[in-house]
């Protein structure tokens, strides 16, 4: 890679000069007090961004786009085929609604610093009601819909809201989940209680009330008085977005203001090269880091169009479903997780639905789980548009790694997310922190301090955030993924850290086995994991989803893999076993639960995660891994 290239210009002005660099991107913003202070380190573990900079997120994302004229674009798309509803919102009427109900908020006591909890479906009101916190300056924390009450509780202790927003039901392809009941349940097992909980009331099923706890959304909002943008600190908190934690106790990623607007806004055009009127759609949740930073505050702080989409990838009402929203929207800019497009492959491999007129669409970003190359190839040459990996985790907030289309379109490696995004500094590290050469998997690690933007904080455990990130190697976070960066700087991530097995000795990828494994024209989806074998420590599982219509031989197929693996790595690997399941369990989000199959292998006893999206998986799994002897005795 020529060291002169765009991209390498960008990126080393990056690393070498912080802080003019992200003057510059700062200066791309709408402040009320413009920043002098770039960076500042305040200890050996802590960085602050723009420190003495005021601004307002809602403003930037709302506000400002009315002053500049674009006030009848239209800032929001609401798709939703389990409804059958359709709405626009342009940037004026977003803004009304926006203000409105931040003045309800605002007369439930809600100021600058206070915490409300969000537990909302993909309507129209979740966005409404993150913008209106943060137009208020107060804290957002958003809950995935449909959360147990359990997970739900252990958020409130932790978050501590003044107010909870959310709505009467969640609606699936064929049934409704009352979000009333799960709300109360949690309220009654949490030791803190909110003051007030507001629910929109949905038509398809009505929430019974709590007098003087429970406001009804529309009657509150047609009662109040329009809010106005409270100015915060940049380095105020934004939001506190809950992650998953080794110890089963969520963490609360903290994002603050200043330098989350500043990245964002770089990233929709470094990354996805997106411009003020384009049309991004993002098929995620609100209730994950992607629905936070690319459905709803880096779009609209750019002046795109975002889409919001209440359906599935399949069966609303079938596999062309996302096809027909990019073509009916005139969508630019996709981004999607792998999981979405496996789904679509393996109900329409031929892509037979793809009918629609994708005219518009330019490009198609994954991210959230590794992009396999299997699914890779399969949708470049569906589509015949480039097809973007990139990488990046809660924590982050936006991507790491990432072929920087807004900068320079690089050359695609299957497999790899790319490069390195302008800003963060990434090193594959050995166990004692010392850098590898390239093609060598270790730790990847980013070289503090991490750009705007990232986590600041675990909320009221700061020293969670230093021991979980800070201390495995000192002067970096650990990602807690492994990998390595080739001799062109592209950066391979093979799966978590724990997704490496030991057999005899080798360290060995289950991400690498997983990219072989999908590469048989008959597997629509895998996971390897490694399981105790007496002799060598370990070796690796494959537990296999065959594409619909085709019927194989399980014992032919089992052979066919092992050939393919020892071909691809070599008799070190020990791949010998191959099941064919019906399912694999999943969280919400679409990743696999790898840990979950680990225990089930283990014979060890394990919780069934709240996260999870088909529990009647694991039963099936776990009597086919008996069936083969597989079950290590506890």
């Amino acid at each position: 890679m020529s060291t002169s290239s765009h991209y390498q210009q960008h990126y080393q002005a990056a690393i070498n000069t912080p802080d003019a660099f992200w003057q510059q991107q700062a200066a791309r913003l709408s402040w009320y007090k413009t920043p002098h202070n770039t960076l500042q380190q305040q200890d050996a573990d802590h960085y602050q961004w723009f420190s003495d900079g005021v601004l307002n997120t809602a403003y930037l994302a709302l506000d400002y786009h009315i002053e500049q004229g674009r006030g009848e674009q239209t800032a929001l798309i609401y798709d939703s085929p389990v409804t059958n509803t359709k709405q626009r919102f342009s940037y004026r009427a977003l803004r009304d609604e926006v203000a409105q109900f931040a003045g309800v908020l605002k007369a439930l006591g809600v100021t600058k610093g206070d915490r409300v909890v969000i537990y909302m479906p993909m309507i129209p009101q979740a966005a409404i009601a993150m913008l209106a916190v943060a137009r208020l300056g107060a804290v957002h924390s958003v809950v995935f819909g449909g959360f147990s009450a359990h997970e739900l509780a252990l958020r409130i202790d932790d978050a501590c809201p003044k107010v909870i927003v959310s709505a009467s039901c969640g609606i699936e392809i064929s049934k409704l989940i009352a979000y009333k009941p799960l709300l109360d349940d949690a309220i009654n097992k949490a030791s803190h209680k909110p003051g007030y909980c507001v629910i929109y009331q949905r038509p398809q099923l009505r929430a019974d009330m709590q007098s003087g706890r429970d406001l009804d959304w529309q009657l509150a909002a047609a009662k109040a008085e329009p809010a106005g943008c409270v100015p915060v600190k940049a380095t105020d908190p934004l939001y506190v977005l809950y992650t998953s934690g080794t110890t089963g106790k969520p963490k609360g990623v903290v994002r603050d203001n200043g330098g989350h607007a500043v990245a964002l806004n770089y990233s929709m055009q470094a990354v996805y090269n997106a411009k003020a009127g384009d049309v991004f759609w993002a098929a995620s949740d609100v209730g994950w880091v992607v629905g936070h930073s690319y459905i709803m505050y880096g779009p609209l702080i750019t002046g795109c169009t975002t889409v919001l989409y209440e359906g599935k990838p399949v069966f609303t009402p079938d596999a062309g479903a996302f096809w027909r929203v990019c073509a009916e929207y005139g969508v630019n800019i996709l981004f999607a997780a792998p999981t979405a497009f496996r789904a679509i492959r393996k109900e329409d491999p031929d892509a037979a639905l793809q009918r629609y007129d994708l005219s518009a669409l330019h490009t198609i970003f994954m991210a959230g789980e590794r992009l396999d190359p299997a699914t890779y190839d399969w949708v470049s040459e569906k589509l015949q548009k480039p097809v973007i990996d990139h990488w990046w985790q809660t924590e982050t907030g936006w991507p790491i790694a990432a072929n920087p289309t807004g900068i320079e379109l690089m050359p695609v490696k299957p497999g790899s997310s790319t490069l390195p995004v302008p800003g963060f500094n990434v090193q594959i590290l050995d166990d004692n922190g010392q850098q590898l050469r390239a093609n060598e998997q270790g730790y990847i690690a980013l070289k503090l301090p991490l750009p705007p933007g990232c986590l600041t904080t675990i909320w009221g455990n700061d020293q969670r955030f230093v021991d979980g990130y800070l201390r495995s190697f000192p002067g970096y976070y650990a990602s807690g993924d492994g990998g390595y960066i080739d001799q062109d700087g592209y950066l391979f991530v093979m799966g978590r850290t724990d997704d490496v097995i030991n057999v005899a000795g080798h360290r060995l990828s289950t991400g690498e086995m997983e990219q072989i494994v999908a590469s048989h024209p008959a597997i629509a989806e895998c996971c390897v994991i490694g399981i105790h074998e007496p002799i060598k420590g370990q070796q690796p599982l494959a537990l296999v989803l065959i594409k619909n219509g085709i019927d194989v031989d399980e014992t032919i197929l089992e052979a066919e893999l092992v050939a393919m693996v020892r071909q691809e790595i070599g008799a070190l690997a020990c791949f010998k076993q191959a099941i064919i399941v019906t399912r694999l369990p999943k969280t919400r989000s679409g990743k696999i639960l790898r840990k979950l199959l680990r225990q089930i292998a283990a014979g060890s006893e394990y919780s069934v995660p709240s996260t999870i999206d088909d529990p009647a998986s694991l039963p099936e799994i776990a009597a086919l891994m008996h069936n083969r002897g597989l079950v290590s005795p506890v």
